[in-house]
């Protein structure tokens, strides 16, 4: 299993918390220090839709000018962005088995997937 986040993230904690508490074991891929690819963002945005991937009520959605926030209009645009702003990234990500299978999260749904 793997954990996409950034560290600092309340909602990233949450997860690995109830990852601990629960007996999985995961490897944690901070994209803040170690970015992401665009082959990856697609993975994603192709299963769970490029308008959950994005996080748009978050500080650094917030942040952006109005001309870069008014440029996401497609998979495309908003995987640009998000490469150049990876806090802009929906998290955490789970992976298992290389496969995104949650994003977000959401206690009763780690609990019908991943048990």
């Amino acid at each position: 299993m793997k954990v996409y986040g950034i560290p600092n993230c309340n909602t990233v904690k949450k997860a690995i918390t109830w990852l601990t508490d629960n007996g999985f074991s995961y490897e944690f891929h901070d994209f803040k220090k170690n970015g992401i690819t665009e082959d990856k963002l697609k993975q994603w945005c192709d299963l769970f839709g490029w308008e959950t991937v994005l996080n748009k009520k978050g500080t650094t959605w917030r942040k952006l000018s109005p001309e870069a926030q008014s440029s996401v209009i497609d998979q495309d645009s908003a995987i640009a962005v998000m490469i150049a702003n990876t806090s802009a990234i929906k998290r955490p990500v789970i992976e298992v088995d290389g496969k995104p299978v949650l994003i977000s999260f959401n206690e009763e749904a780690y609990s019908a997937t991943l048990k």
